[in-house]
């Protein structure tokens, strides 16, 4: 019996708007929702364009529900979402916040049809082996999560609506996700907008130097 699904917390539902004939997928980050990314797609919409911003699986309902959930979960999400919009639009632009710009280049390396990408604080370099070793020994010890990185924002008045705490499984899943990527970086030929705060406790800057210097694609 398939247990009855979560309800989608206020804020967090996903996002469309049919337009013209160019399409943007928008992709939002780990532990995050479509509340993260939703001011971008809303103007892209009313610039005219079609847009999609799905909510990835285990993502903007319960922290149990995205402990079951990992890489292939989101990154099928967003392949899915591509195919919709690539089946009716012209050309498709990609934009991803954090996890959202992993799963951004990993689109844009396996589809090299991608018009471009933008790739917002992108995580991107893979974390060091002794940091995956550290969480696979949590997750030995019995540990599920760690203290959570939602809603790093240097406006007091600004709040995302994310899990406070990381489940370490999936974490680890994006992680060994990372790696895999990262020597896929050189396929990804089409034009790229990056942007990087200056301030980023999640993220460490460097990620978005490794997509300056690996991808083929003008940036």
């Amino acid at each position: 019996m398939t247990p009855t699904p979560n309800p989608i917390l206020p804020g967090a539902e996903p996002y469309s708007a049919d337009g013209g004939p160019d399409g943007v997928l928008v992709v939002h980050g780990f532990t995050g929702n479509p509340q993260s990314m939703r001011p971008l797609a809303q103007a892209l919409a009313s610039a005219g364009h079609t847009v999609a911003l799905p909510l990835l699986p285990g993502h903007g309902t319960t922290l149990d529900d995205m402990q079951e959930t990992r890489w292939s979960d989101w990154s099928g999400a967003a392949e899915s979402a591509y195919q919709e919009l690539a089946a009716r639009c012209r050309n498709v632009i990609v934009a991803g916040l954090s996890m959202g710009g992993t799963i951004t280049c990993w689109l844009a390396a396996h589809h090299p049809e991608i018009a471009g990408i933008v790739l917002v604080n992108p995580a991107i370099d893979p974390p060091a082996e002794s940091f995956r070793l550290v969480l696979q020994g949590m997750l030995d010890s019995g540990g599920t999560t760690m203290p959570g990185i939602g809603s790093d924002i240097a406006d007091p008045n600004e709040r995302e609506l994310a899990y406070e705490l990381l489940p370490i499984a999936p974490l680890l899943s994006l992680c060994q996700a990372q790696a895999e990527l990262y020597p896929r970086l050189g396929e990804i030929r089409c034009p790229v907008l990056l942007l990087n705060s200056p301030q980023d406790h999640v993220v460490p800057p460097v990620s978005s130097d490794v997509v300056v210097a690996q991808v083929t694609g003008p940036v």
